[in-house]
């Protein structure tokens, strides 16, 4: 799904193979599943995989696009094209801040570029921008 993530603009597609040898990329799935990560999938009436929601804890020496802290997970959401705007996503991202929140974590990261349309998703779930960069914002959700 990390490829759905990257694939979010409608009529861009990227090539999955560059995509997943993408170091940029690749941060979010290499070494799965750490004992700090946590994730879901979604799955159709046919137990196919439409979506996944996931976190990790990424170090300092190789941030991901979101990063604003070691202790903090980054989000990363990736849904199938044609199950966007029917709530995969939302109910992915509210059962990940459950999770979060129920392991203790005080906050979780993400990052989304100006552009997509997932960022009133996320703005609607109580993500607030902490950092502007020039075609993506980081967002923070408060989970305590």
């Amino acid at each position: 799904m990390v490829v759905e993530a990257a694939n979010w603009r409608a009529g861009s597609v990227r090539v999955r193979h560059e995509i997943l040898a993408d170091a940029e990329h690749r941060r979010y799935l290499t070494g799965w599943m750490r004992p700090a990560d946590a994730g879901f999938v979604a799955v159709d009436a046919e137990g196919l995989p439409v979506g996944a929601a996931w976190y990790r804890m990424l170090p300092r020496s190789e941030p991901g696009f979101g990063f604003v802290g070691t202790a903090v997970p980054e989000l990363i959401i990736g849904v199938q094209p044609i199950w966007r705007a029917h709530g995969v996503g939302r109910t992915l991202l509210r059962r990940l801040l459950v999770h979060a929140r129920e392991r203790g974590h005080p906050r979780i990261s993400l990052s989304v570029e100006r552009d997509n349309f997932a960022r009133l998703l996320y703005r609607s779930e109580g993500f607030a921008v902490v950092e502007t960069g020039a075609a993506r914002d980081t967002m923070v959700h408060r989970l305590s």
